[in-house]
């Protein structure tokens, strides 16, 4: 049992570092690309390009939640249980139940694409919400084979066609965009959502090559196992849509905060006295904020999807203890994660601004983000692992109660002038802890100890601050010595690439030195990284 669980953490492990690699691409291109789309579509442009995004995020994910973490969990599961067969059968039916879905919704969101716009103040975006349509049915195929994929620990496929949809979007996305800004705001940003759809398609056919490639693999030698026992197609179904159904809400409360934004913060910018346009502007200032911040949330969101295949196997066959050290291992690496890239951001938010081309009003934002960025993550990760527990109904009640508490903290700060659109930020705040609070209540009853969500953290956080003071020291300091004969972006640029590299070699020695990285926490990395780590940093490890 030991050496099957250190087997395990090994692959996801593995796949937990190509999934990083891959989305941390996905996301350096992706904050490279909108300086550019913004330049042609201009401020106004923006905004309704991310109001049209913002629904089409929100559909995306009702289409696409559940069914597809159904199937990884499924295919995890029966694996783990050596019913290999079911497992491909389960890909198979789920495969169809999730086309069939898709298309549905890509209908029916073409048809109500004006009222749901209208409804939302943003009647501009129907353009760009209608045609993002096709892309829903295209990424109901495409979630369908990241779905296995994921199931069987194999994260390679899914990270190549997550380059290969970001690259096909930016190029399409600011092509289109540039030939139709000039009939209006509304062709632009319609323009700008072409990519998208082209970029899924191409993502979903080179998974359909990977699995047509891998079709030997599927069920291994020696799997024709007699004693297993064996599923009908009718209780396949009424398991991935038992997961797959509360999945699905939960998922879709918890983005709804997109939704809730779109329409309770532009409405309440309006009541505060700012003008439409001032509103869309606004509004695109906190969609950059958002997109930054989904740079670290990318990683973490690696590590919520191979977490949800571990904890799903150490489930179907009762490791208890796998599953105690699985959960407190992914608390300490979440924290690890997310506090210095929550301090760094907070810390370089102007230069780092800057250098991408972004707004500078948005980096108030990030200084009073770095508590949020954290809740966001342990929320993400807490979501996999109640998700890998079969816990899947709560997930979705704790969404409720979370996204109320939003729409509350919405709804009293936007208004006030001088906080606007903080106050988004505040929401997001008040939305995650209450879903992590209550996350952490039901993990515990469910493990059946007390496994400890703030002492992890400790160490993380005091080795970021003293990052933070060391980030904003050593950007004065270079600052200083190179404005004798740089100026202007130049010089931003090189100072903020010097104090970003200051931070990342300050945080790894205070962190090691402090204690804060166990020898367990290595196993999340695969071994060719941690070669890479000192041997006196090493040995500081406990």
């Amino acid at each position: 049992m030991e050496e099957g669980s250190k087997l395990t953490q090994q692959s996801a492990a593995k796949g937990f570092a190509v999934l990083t690699a891959s989305m941390l691409l996905v996301k350096v291109l992706s904050l490279l690309y909108v300086p550019v789309l913004r330049g042609i579509l201009g401020k106004q442009g923006l905004g309704v390009y991310y109001s049209a995004y913002s629904i089409f995020s929100f559909i995306y994910v009702l289409a696409n939640a559940g069914i597809p973490v159904a199937i990884s969990k499924m295919v995890a599961e029966l694996d783990a249980l050596g019913n290999y067969k079911d497992a491909l059968k389960t890909f198979k039916i789920a495969r169809s139940l999730l086309v069939g879905f898709g298309l549905t919704i890509s209908l029916l969101m073409f048809i109500f694409a004006g009222p749901l716009s209208r409804s939302l103040e943003s009647s501009e975006s129907t353009l760009a919400i209608q045609a993002l349509c096709p892309t829903i049915f295209i990424t109901a195929i495409l979630c369908s084979y990241k779905g296995y994929f994921q199931g069987k620990s194999n994260m390679t496929p899914t990270a190549i066609s997550q380059v290969v949809e970001q690259i096909f979007n930016i190029v399409f996305s600011l092509l289109f965009a540039y030939i139709l800004i000039s009939f209006g705001d509304s062709y632009g940003a319609a323009g700008g959502t072409v990519g998208t759809t082209l970029g899924a398609l191409g993502a979903a056919l080179y998974l359909i090559y990977a699995y047509n490639k891998s079709k030997r693999f599927n069920i291994p030698k020696g799997g024709n196992n007699p004693e297993v026992k064996r599923l009908s197609n009718e209780e396949i179904i009424k398991r991935v849509l038992a997961y797959a159904v509360p999945i699905t809400i939960g998922v879709a409360l918890q983005n709804s905060g997109m939704i809730v934004d779109l329409k309770i913060v532009k409405s309440r910018l309006l009541i505060a006295g700012f003008g439409s346009n001032i509103v869309e502007e606004l509004w695109g200032v906190l969609s950059q904020y958002n997109t930054l911040v989904s740079v670290p949330m990318a990683i973490i969101g690696s590590l919520s999807i191979s977490i949800l295949t571990i904890i799903s196997r150490h489930n179907a066959i009762k490791d208890k203890k796998a599953l105690k050290s699985s959960v407190s291992s992914t608390y300490r690496v979440t924290y690890i994660i997310a506090a210095p890239c929550a301090f760094g951001l907070a810390a370089l938010s102007t230069q780092i601004l800057t250098l991408i081309g972004y707004d500078i009003q948005a980096a108030p934002l990030f200084t009073y983000g770095p508590l949020v960025i954290i809740l966001t993550g342990i929320s993400l990760v807490q979501t996999s692992i109640l998700q890998g527990l079969g816990k899947v109904k709560m997930v979705t009640v704790y969404s409720l109660m979370g996204l109320l508490g939003k729409i509350v903290a919405n709804y009293i700060f936007v208004a006030i002038p001088s906080i606007n659109i903080l106050g988004a930020v505040i929401g997001n705040g008040v939305g995650f802890l209450i879903m992590v609070t209550l996350s952490q209540r039901l993990i515990n009853n469910s493990l059946k100890i007390r496994i400890k969500l703030i002492q992890p953290s400790i160490k993380p956080i005091f080795a970021s601050l003293a990052m933070w003071i060391a980030t904003v020291l050593a950007y004065k300091v270079v600052n200083i010595v190179f404005s004798i004969f740089l100026s202007g972006y130049i010089l931003n640029a090189l100072c903020t690439m010097i104090a970003i590299i200051i931070a990342v070699l300050v945080y790894i020695v205070v962190l090691f030195s402090i204690g804060g990285v166990r020898r367990k926490d290595l196993d999340s990395l695969p071994r060719k990284i941690v070669r890479f780590i000192p041997t006196k940093l090493l040995n500081k490890i406990k």
